[in-house]
């Protein structure tokens, strides 16, 4: 796939993703996507079993707090020490960082109270958008981006985006099933980040085409 369709990609994934999440934004403050919500909560907390709440009391403690600094320095320290990828660190941070400040933005814009009908754990601050569904949804999107290029087959390449896909979900259901964010909250959160992680890796690539052009003109 040559840049330029890629660039392309990026920026229409980027923008589409920002209108979907203004979308849903509109309707919260709107107060008018409770049905959506209400069928999701119902469907997702049906399944309630002590089996199934150990396990999104796990995937929720990986999406948030200390396992994600954790998983953050091992990835800093990787691309620096490692695969001396110093742009790719750079990267790393700002999506990392930008999504983490972009959600508390977000959060003190909609000021939207978290659900309390139903809650397993308890979770303090705004609900909209799921700060945890914003930090996997950045995290692991950009490892994947990052760590594609540095897998040669196709299988590994195939486990890395699955395994990705699936970090991401689970956390998403998780805050769901422990009643402490909205499924548009999950959703919401997804999109911003999808929005922010695509227009970051759409000036990453446009920086990195420029400074080859660069390189080759005074080569």
């Amino acid at each position: 796939m040559n840049l330029k369709l890629q660039l392309t990609r990026a920026f229409f994934i980027s923008l589409l993703s920002a209108i979907a999440f203004g979308v849903i934004a509109l309707l919260v403050s709107d107060k008018k996507i409770a049905q959506f919500d209400n069928a999701i909560i119902s469907f997702v907390q049906g399944l309630e079993a002590p089996e199934l709440t150990t396990i999104m009391k796990f995937f929720t403690f990986i999406g948030g707090g200390y396992p994600v600094v954790m998983l953050t320095v091992l990835v800093l320290f990787f691309l620096y020490k490692i695969l001396h990828h110093r742009r790719e660190l750079i990267l790393f941070i700002w999506v990392v960082a930008g999504s983490a400040l972009l959600n508390e933005t977000l959060k003190i814009i909609f000021h939207r109270a978290r659900p309390t009908l139903h809650r397993i754990v308890n979770a303090n601050g705004f609900s909209f958008p799921s700060g945890h569904s914003m930090a996997a949804f950045s995290m692991y999107g950009i490892l994947a981006f990052l760590l594609w290029r540095h897998i040669s087959t196709s299988v590994g390449r195939g486990l890395l985006i699955i395994s990705s896909i699936i970090m991401i979900i689970a956390i998403g259901i998780s805050r769901i099933y422990l009643g402490v964010h909205y499924p548009s909250d999950v959703l919401g959160g997804f999109l911003a980040s999808g929005s922010w992680l695509a227009v970051s890796i759409w000036f990453y690539q446009r920086y990195q085409e420029k400074v080859k052009r660069s390189s080759l003109k005074h080569s």
